[in-house]
């Protein structure tokens, strides 16, 4: 298992071949074992197969090729529907359309995402996790019919790989990790972390495209501007309200 999570690949390109129904049974039940908050389960994962919904989704996660390509779709979603109908079935005053609350979904949705990831890569299965159903939430909210106090935090797409990419590069443990308390970082301790990722030939190649001094600057001026930040920030916590998750007064 060590072996499958040190080779984590994201997979961009997949085959037509159908993922067999009792692999993904294995994952799906591999999801649903991750720990979580209170043993709530406060999450969902709505799986999608059909090519018109898929052709949807597609559309909603900004054309990303691997969309239409791979069979299997997963939307892990922060859930308090379920548990809320539960408590008012069994005579119990649920008290879960607040943010706090909205939060330990996400928790437990990225906890089961993470899981179902790994057992689909030990079972030889590429994966790709899609930040996009953030971004669009309101949009897979139509397409999968998501009830109120269900948002969807993030996809994951599923399926044999088409290609063989390279292991990318990660910041070193010692840059993530910090022993007893948390050490901020000066410097000499920033030009270390991020040096090997700076002296890549992947590196040089982007900024040599894009026209920009340093790759700090490829993130804050092409991927992940100020604006598009602030944008879908907003759009969120709009839909965030809309389903019911933003009853934070007394």
């Amino acid at each position: 298992m060590i072996d499958t999570i040190d080779n984590h690949k994201s997979i961009r390109a997949y085959k037509t071949t159908p993922v067999e129904p009792d692999k993904l049974d294995v994952i799906l039940t591999a999801a649903t074992r991750a720990s979580n908050t209170g043993n709530m389960q406060a999450y969902s994962i709505v799986v999608t197969q059909d090519t018109t919904l898929r052709e949807k989704l597609w559309e909603a996660h900004f054309k990303q090729n691997m969309v239409r390509q791979a069979p299997v779709h997963l939307t892990f979603c922060a859930d308090f529907n379920r548990f809320t109908k539960w408590c008012e079935q069994r005579k119990a005053d649920p008290g879960y359309d607040n943010f706090l609350s909205f939060l330990t979904g996400t928790i437990d949705a990225m906890l089961a995402a993470q899981n179902a990831a790994i057992a689909a890569e030990s079972l030889g299965l590429g994966i790709c996790y899609l930040g996009t159903a953030s971004w669009m939430a309101d949009k897979l909210i139509e397409i999968l019919h998501l009830p109120r106090l269900v948002v969807p935090i993030l996809s994951m797409v599923v399926g044999y790989p088409d290609e063989t990419p390279e292991l990318t590069d990660r910041l070193p443990v010692t840059g993530i990790v910090h022993y007893e308390k948390y050490s901020d970082y000066e410097p000499s301790d920033i030009n270390r972390i991020y040096c090997d990722k700076e002296a890549l030939e992947s590196t040089r190649e982007l900024l040599k495209i894009n026209g920009k001094e340093s790759l700090a600057q490829i993130f804050t001026d092409n991927r992940y501007t100020r604006t598009d930040n602030r944008f879908f920030s907003r759009a969120f916590l709009q839909t965030l309200e809309a389903q019911g998750f933003m009853m934070n007064g007394d």
